[in-house]
C-alpha cells in the first residue's frame, strides 16, 4: 500500500478501505477514527484498546504530522488569541482564536500564502508558497484547542489563503469536521470567505453543505474592485452578485457580504447608494470592516467612519453591522505575523 501523506486527512469511508487493505474490518477503522478525531490522541501509542501490532501497522503506513507552533500572542482586552504555526516542510501559517458571546470562533488559514493580490492584504504580500493539505486545515482547529485549552465552537475559513483556490482540500477537510463520528461539528457553524471565484462557488452550491457563504466585495463598481481586487478583472460584479442570488435559491442560506471600508476609496454616498441596489432583493449581510494598517500600503479607516458609512446602508434599507475589531493591541489581522515573523 503506498504510504498515505496524513492519516488525519482521510475520511472515515477511506480509512475503512485503507484499513481493509491492511487485513482489518471496518470496526477498528472506527476505532482509529474515534482517537483521531474525538481523543485527538497526538501518537499512534496512544490508541491504547489497539494492539501492539496494529500500532505497528498504522505507523508502516501513514504518517502522523503534527504543527508546531512557533508565537502565541493573546490579546489583554479581549482575549483574542493568534498563533503562528510551523508546517513540517517550513512553511507557516496563521490562526487566531476570537471570544463572542456565542463562544469562541476560530478563523484558519487554507493557504501558505495568497495568490490572490488583494491590495490591502498582509496575506498576499508575503507571496503565495502552497495550498494546505486537509490535515494542516483540521491541525489549527485540534492544536489549538490543546494550546489553549479553550473549546472552539464555529469556524471561519477566512485566514491566509482563499479557499475556493484550494477546493477539494477545503472540502475534504469540511467533510472530516463534521463526521458524526469525529468532531461532528454542524457546517452551520462554518463560514467560507471567498475574494469571488465564481465557477467555485458554483460547485460549492451543488454540495449544499450549509454552510454560510461570505463573499469579500469592498466595492460595487467594476473598476475600483477591479484596482483593489485583481481577480474581478476574471469575475466581475454582475457575475459574481448571479451566483450569489443562485446561492441563496439553491441552499437558502443568507449571503455575507465583506465590505473593507478604505477612506477615500469606497466610503461616499454615491458607494452606498450603488451597494444597496447592487445587495438587494435577497437576504443578505454587510459587514463593514474598518480596513488593517499594514505598512506596505496607504489604505486607512477607522471605527467612526464605518459606523457612518453603516448607519447610512441601514437608512437606505440594508441589513449592515460593523464588525466587532478584536486583538488590536497583538495585531490579528491575517498575514501580519506571518509575514514579520519570515523576513526577520
Amino acid at each position: 500500500m503506498i504510504k498515505i501523506t496524513d492519516i488525519l486527512s482521510l475520511t472515515l469511508p477511506e480509512l475503512r478501505e485503507q484499513m481493509a487493505n491492511l487485513g482489518e474490518k471496518n470496526f477498528r477503522a472506527d476505532q482509529v477514527f474515534g482517537w483521531l478525531h474525538r481523543q485527538r490522541v497526538e501518537s499512534f501509542d496512544g490508541m491504547t484498546n489497539i494492539s501492539k501490532d496494529l500500532r505497528a501497522k498504522l505507523s508502516e503506513n501513514f504518517e502522523f504530522n503534527r504543527m508546531t507552533p512557533v508565537r502565541i500572542l493573546e490579546s489583554k482586552t479581549d482575549g483574542t488569541v493568534k498563533i503562528l504555526y510551523e508546517l513540517k516542510d517550513g512553511n507557516h501559517i496563521e490562526t487566531v482564536l476570537m471570544r463572542y458571546e456565542h463562544g469562541d470562533s476560530l478563523c484558519v488559514s487554507t493557504q501558505a500564502g495568497c495568490k490572490m493580490g488583494c491590495r490591502f492584504c498582509a496575506s498576499t504580500i508575503a507571496g503565495f508558497k502552497r495550498d494546505l493539505q486537509p490535515e494542516e486545515i483540521l491541525g489549527q482547529l485540534y492544536e489549538t484547542e490543546r494550546v489553549t485549552g479553550r473549546k472552539v465552537s464555529s469556524i471561519v475559513l477566512m485566514g491566509i489563503g482563499e479557499p475556493l483556490d484550494n477546493f477539494d482540500n477545503v472540502i475534504k477537510f469540511l467533510t472530516v469536521l463534521s463526521s458524526p463520528e469525529g468532531t461532528d461539528m454542524s457546517l452551520r457553524h462554518v463560514s467560507l470567505s471567498t475574494c469571488g471565484l465564481v465557477d467555485k462557488i458554483y460547485r460549492l452550491m451543488e454540495l449544499n453543505l450549509g454552510l454560510t457563504l461570505s463573499i469579500s466585495l469592498h466595492s460595487p463598481y467594476d473598476s475600483k474592485r477591479s484596482e483593489l481586487m485583481p481577480v474581478n478583472k476574471r469575475f466581475g460584479i454582475d457575475e459574481l452578485i448571479k451566483a450569489c442570488r443562485a446561492y441563496f435559491e439553491k441552499t437558502g442560506r443568507r449571503i455575507s457580504f465583506e465590505y473593507a471600508l478604505i477612506e477615500g476609496e469606497n466610503d461616499s454616498r454615491e458607494d452606498a447608494e450603488a451597494l444597496c441596489k447592487l445587495t438587494g432583493g435577497m437576504p443578505s449581510h454587510i459587514n463593514i470592516i474598518p480596513v488593517n494598517k499594514i505598512k506596505e500600503r496607504n489604505y486607512r479607516s477607522d471605527r467612526a467612519s464605518a459606523r457612518r458609512f453603516c448607519k447610512l446602508l441601514n437608512s437606505m434599507g440594508a441589513n449592515a453591522t460593523v464588525r466587532r475589531t478584536l486583538g488590536a493591541d497583538i495585531d490579528a489581522a491575517c498575514g501580519q505575523l506571518r509575514r514579520e515573523y519570515e523576513t526577520g
